[in-house]
């Protein structure tokens, strides 16, 4: 039996998943590409919260994997928001919008379990030098790529899978490079050693006006901090913003007293700037499938969003659950047909994934120039925003499902 060739460009946290799954399947010939060595976390960022829809939908697609995930974390049960000064403005559990606790994980650590799971499938070290239409084969694409310092070719690409993030090769190759929208807001990542003694411990943030600190405990032992501030949308960082003296202005109370978790913290963020991560908040266009050729485009390569509600990386968790679950329903009934696959993909997420971002924007509000925070969180405690929370993190629907309940 002639196998599809499936190649995988990148293998973050939806291609690693893509990866381990769809090299299981024997139509497949399946090879994804990863530019980093196996042991090199450098670009894995810090420390993230994964939504309990992520966690719910790979504990359907693949408890074996979910389980490993789970280990190596630990549970995002409550949101808390409070004032600099230490004033709780609301405290919600979790259990009270989702069916299950979401995570709390530095990045390095996702990137290993999921790449550990997809096993031998991934090449590390490789260079993407070419991404084409096939010269060979019409309607079908062709990638080239360098590791070790050996060129290597694949041609008659049956389905390329575009999951090399938000400024993704494969999409500015096929569908051109989105146009960023900015939401307004910068963002300042860092992941300390916790000394807190038990100050910092599940996903909470504190509000000094529109000026936001956001932090939980990680394993094994380290504090994820988040730090925004309102700015022009699409202006560049002001460098003064930069520098421990500005930063102890703007996140301080005007009564000159934090609280000592905003303390803390402030401290922990100042004397760590140098070796921050520095951003804008911005979304892109909604892209799942390129119309003419057989290319996917999957997690931040499909959709960048504001990551207020912690939904990038749950986001592609869901997609690829999704994605890999149609496939292999697809493959099952002897459906080879990939354009078939694609339209299917699209129409299973894409109204899901619009739900998702404006949420996400919405609740990016109070992070906004003038914003008040009291009025943002309190608007948060009622029905209307609770009904769409509890939405986004108990829908979790995979392709078919809603056709299936309608016949």
């Amino acid at each position: 039996m002639n196998r599809l060739k499936v190649m995988i460009i990148g293998s973050g946290v939806a291609g690693s998943i893509l990866a381990r799954r769809l090299s299981r399947l024997p139509a497949l010939e399946v090879h994804c590409l990863e530019k980093v060595l196996p042991d090199d976390h450098s670009e894995a960022g810090t420390g993230l919260n994964v939504g309990p829809n992520a966690i719910k939908a790979l504990q359907l697609t693949d408890p074996e994997l979910a389980a490993q995930v789970l280990q190596a974390s630990l549970p995002w049960d409550s949101w808390r928001l409070s004032l600099a000064d230490g004033q709780v403005l609301f405290d919600l559990p979790l259990s009270q919008v989702a069916d299950n606790p979401g995570i709390r994980i530095r990045w390095s650590e996702l990137y290993r379990v999921l790449r550990q799971g997809a096993g031998e499938v991934i090449r590390y070290g490789a260079h993407v030098s070419s991404i084409a239409p096939s010269p060979t084969s019409p309607g079908k694409t062709c990638v080239s790529w360098t590791q070790e310092g050996v060129e290597h070719s694949l041609d008659g690409i049956d389905l390329l899978i575009g999951a090399d993030g938000r400024y993704s090769q494969t999409r500015a190759t096929f569908s051109g490079a989105p146009e960023p929208v900015h939401v307004g807001v910068a963002i300042i990542r860092t992941l300390v050693e916790d000394t807190s003694n038990g100050l910092i411990d599940d996903y909470a943030q504190w509000f000094n006006g529109p000026h936001r600190l956001l932090a939980f405990r990680v394993p094994p032992g380290h504090i994820y901090i988040a730090a925004t501030f309102p700015v022009e949308k699409g202006a560049e960082i002001p460098d003064a913003w930069r520098t421990a003296e500005v930063m102890r202005q703007t996140y301080t109370p005007a009564t000159g007293q934090p609280s000592p978790e905003m303390q803390w913290l402030l401290d922990a963020m100042c004397d760590h700037l140098s070796d921050s991560h520095w951003a804008r908040m911005q979304e892109s266009p909604v892209l799942f499938a390129e119309p003419l050729l057989p290319v996917m485009y999957i997690g931040d390569s499909a959709h960048g969003m504001a990551p207020t509600l912690g939904q990038g990386a749950t986001q592609a968790i869901e997609d690829a659950c999704v994605a890999a679950t149609l496939v292999e329903r697809a493959v099952a009934a002897g459906n080879l047909d990939v354009r078939s696959w694609l339209t299917e993909l699209s129409d299973a997420r894409e109204e899901r994934i619009r739900f998702v971002m404006q949420l996400s924007l919405d609740a990016t509000d109070t992070m906004l120039a003038g914003a008040d925070p009291v009025a943002g969180a309190r608007w948060k405690t009622e029905a209307p925003f609770l009904e769409k929370l509890s939405r986004l993190f108990r829908d979790v629907r995979f392709a078919s499902d809603a056709q299936r309940e309608a016949s």
